[in-house]
Parts: C-alpha cells; structure tokens; sequence
C-alpha cells in the first residue's frame, strides 16, 4: 500500500511508497522524494461562505472575518423548532458552560499549551483527568454523545493557504473538501479543516501533529479526532467507522501487522488517514512522533536511523510514516499494544486498486434495489436526507445478502471502497508522479469523487449523467427499478 503522502500545507516533501505485500504497493514505492507535496486549498472569504450556503452545514466558527480554521457542525436529528433547538443547544454545549461559567478547568491553566512539545521533555500530563473534571462541570447531567448515541468524533484536515501551483488544483481541492463536508453531514460528525501552518518547522507531512493535537485541546467532549488527508475521497458514504471495534486501542492506522511488526517496513502501514483517541497516551504518543520531526535537533540523526532500521527505506529523510512505523515496531508493548492496524476494510485506498472497479461496485448495488422484494422496494423510496444512515444500513443488508463474500470493502468483499486515498496525484502541487499520467490521476479523482457524489445527489432527486461527467440529470421515481 502506498505511503503517507501528507503535505497539508503544501511544503516539498519526498513522496513514499514500495516494498509493499502486493505489487500495486510494491509499484507504488517508485514514488520519489520531490513528489511528496501533498494537497492545498486556499479559502477566501467569498469560498468558504459559497460552501457553507452550497452544503446547508449547520455552524461554523468566527464567520466574520474568516480564519484559517472552519469547524462544521449539524444538530441532533430531534431538533424540530427554535425552542426544541435553544434546548438541544443547552445539552449539546453544556448548560454550565460560556464566559461566566462556574469552576477553573485545564482552560485556566496557563502552562497548558495547545502547541506540541519538541525538543524537550514536558507537555501535558495528567490530561485523563483534566478532560474528565472538565467534563463534569460543563455536562453535569452526562454528554450527549450524538443522534445516534456513538462517541463524539472530530474530523481533521488541511491544506496550505497561498494558491496551488497545479492549474486546476484549487477546484479539486475544493470537491475534496465538499466530499469530506457530505460525508460529515450524513453522520453527525464535526470537520475541522485547516490551512494556517501552526508550528512554522512543522513542515509538510509533518504539519497534521500540530493539529490533531490541537483539535483534542479544542474538543474536550470528542472521543477521537480523525485525520484524513486532504487528497482522500469518502467513496462509500453509507459506511460508520466501527468504534466499537477499538473500544481497547488509542490509535487506528491502515497497516499490515506482518509488516510493521515482522519485517518493519517503512510502507507497513499509511499515514495519511488515522483515528486517534483524544486521551494522556495520544497526547504522549504524538509528543513522541514529532520528537523525530524537522522541529527536533535530533532530526538529521533520526533520518539515518530509519534508514538503518527500517526495509526498503532508500533515504535519510525523517518522514512522518517511518517515524510512525519506527515506533510502533521498536516499542511495542508501549505503543503498539495499543495501535490497531486495519486491514479489514478499506481505512483508505490506494486509488490505482479502486478507481476501475467503481462502475462493477455502483452496479451491483443498483441491482440488489432492483429485486423485485418489499425489501429492496423500501429501499427505492424517496427520503429525507437526515434519515440516511437508517437507509444505509438497509442497503448493506440487502446487498450483503445479494452478493457473497465477506463485507471487505478492502482488495475483496462485497462494499464499496470506504476510502479512496490519491497518493502521489498531486492535484495542488501540479505535475503527478512519474508513474502516473495526468489523465489517469484526473479520470481517477473524478471518477472518485462523482462516485461519491451520487450517492448524496440521490437524496435529491438527481445523480451524474455518466461517471465522468459533470453534468446531472434527474432520477425516475422508483429509480433504480424504473429505467
């Protein structure tokens, strides 16, 4: 599987891949080093104003003037007039809560940094215990988790601010982010996306630290924080993350466990998508990461280690997935024990492995709504869109029983591709990978994203007129029965 590629904030960086279990992967690890710079958008006031009216979110924060970070949030699904949301308002936020609130927490205490702590020992410590106390006096009556009862998530993600060099690149950095923004929307999770650079040697791949961390700081209340790579498209928007699954783990990454753990090689696992418990030992973790960082004195030394230690590794740079891999591998019982590596479904995808199965993938689901059964008839109805994640669920039903083989998602299975990752595109940076043509990562992107499209547009009455157009046209009544 490909390497992380996460440049946010669009600063050169050397682009990862190679020696991977398959020979995609293993392809893939041709990437070079000046092919690293990751996706960027730039937003002025004008753009992010058109999304927040085009996508109907909910809120957002300091409208006026606008900053470099842009939090979407909905209301829980009950809310139904201006009394019943001032309530759902009071449970969601804290009814203890504002300038005046009773009580000092964390929030009062001025050696409490939101910035990571490189090059030195400190940080934050007992940080279980500040978020609980805090906890308790905003939410004296228990946290209204979501509509639908999970754990709070925030979403994180990010590019640079100035233009990007490739033409085109802003436009589809702005449909990735309008992909992440659906995908928010339908399941009740915030999106905070950033573009400010907020540790200035932090650079690169480097700069998510620095605001995955800050993001736990900001959001007590949320469980996890979740970072995904600008250049990552929602394929299904029908799929939860299973939280259920990590209830005993801190960190979630797509990876390989032989990999990692046997052979240690630097493309185990990917880092452009990961899932983070917001907790002392991810506050800790990612003290330790950034410690291998261009912030840190030891940053030159740490880049011969990884070499010396990690297979297949032909540079002496420091990256963000090696370090990863670095750890996890030499420490275990420490880190490891506590890291999941995901393989079961697609976490995020190298793009080369889904892009030409979509069209097989869209069909099989249209034919499981097309049996002629009372079943796949409640699917065809017309709905609301906040009613979504019940539909979903219907729909994994009936196609799971219309296709065999497990629910996957991943290299085989009946779902679709959870996560499409496009490593190594460079739609902000301009000229892709040399192992790619540009029409292949454009036809793939777009395939991707209008993929994902339909299955918003459908709430709508509307899908693409052919997976590669821009164009929509309208769908019959009992689509997808009636042609």
């Amino acid at each position: 599987m490909a390497a992380s590629e996460t440049a946010p904030f669009g600063v050169s960086a050397a682009s990862k891949g190679g020696g991977g279990v398959a020979g995609a992967r293993a392809q893939h690890g041709q990437l070079a080093v000046a092919g690293r710079v990751h996706d960027a958008l730039v937003f002025a006031a004008g753009a992010v104003a058109a999304v927040l009216v085009l996508l109907a979110t909910a809120s957002f924060l300091s409208p006026m003037p606008v900053t470099n970070l842009v939090a979407f949030r909905s209301l829980p699904v009950s809310v139904a007039s201006t009394s019943a949301a001032s309530a759902a308002i009071d449970a969601d936020v804290g009814v203890r809560g504002g300038p005046g609130a009773a009580g000092r927490t964390f929030y009062d205490d001025s050696r409490v940094s939101y910035a990571v702590e490189v090059g030195r020992r400190g940080g934050i410590t007992g940080w279980d215990a500040r978020r609980a106390a805090w906890m308790r006096l905003r939410y004296p009556r228990g946290l209204n988790a979501t509509a639908a009862g999970r754990e709070r998530v925030v979403m994180v993600s990010g590019s640079q601010a100035p233009p990007c060099r490739g033409e085109g690149g802003d436009h589809l950095l702005f449909r990735f982010l309008k992909n992440k923004v659906d995908y928010c929307r339908l399941h009740g999770v915030e999106l905070l996306y950033n573009n400010a650079l907020l540790q200035p040697r932090m650079l690169a791949y480097w700069a998510k630290i620095p605001a995955v961390r800050a993001a736990m700081l900001a959001h007590p209340d949320a469980e996890w924080v979740w970072w995904v790579d600008a250049d990552a498209v929602f394929t299904d928007m029908d799929f939860s993350l299973p939280l259920h699954k990590y209830k005993d783990h801190n960190l979630v990454v797509y990876g390989w466990n032989k990999e990692v753990y046997g052979e240690r090689s630097w493309v185990g696992l990917n880092a452009g998508v990961f899932l983070i418990r917001n907790c002392q030992w991810s506050l800790d973790f990612m003290d330790a990461w950034a410690r291998m960082g261009p912030a840190s004195p030891e940053y030159a030394r740490w880049g011969s280690v990884l070499h010396d230690t990690l297979r297949g590794k032909s540079d002496k740079e420091s990256d963000d997935q090696s370090a990863l891999v670095y750890l996890l591998s030499e420490h275990e019982e420490k880190w490891g024990a506590k890291t999941y590596l995901e393989k079961g479904y697609f976490f995020q995808g190298y793009w080369v492995e889904v892009v030409d199965r979509l069209d097989d993938i869209a069909a099989r689901y249209e034919a499981a709504e097309r049996r002629p059964s009372a079943a796949a008839a409640h699917l065809r109805r017309r709905h609301a869109e906040r009613e979504h994640e019940r539909y979903a669920a219907a729909r994994n039903a009936a196609v799971r029983g219309a296709v065999p083989g497990p629910a996957g998602g991943g290299q085989s299975g009946w779902r679709r591709p959870f996560v499409t990752h496009f490593t190594g595109c460079q739609p902000c940076g301009g000229e892709p990978n040399k192992i790619y043509s540009k029409k292949s990562c454009a036809d793939g992107m777009n395939r991707a994203l209008n993929f994902a499209d339909d299955q918003v547009l459908r709430n709508y009455g509307y899908r693409h007129k052919d997976p590669l157009s821009d164009e929509v046209r309208p769908l019959p009544f009992d689509y997808p029965a009636a042609r």
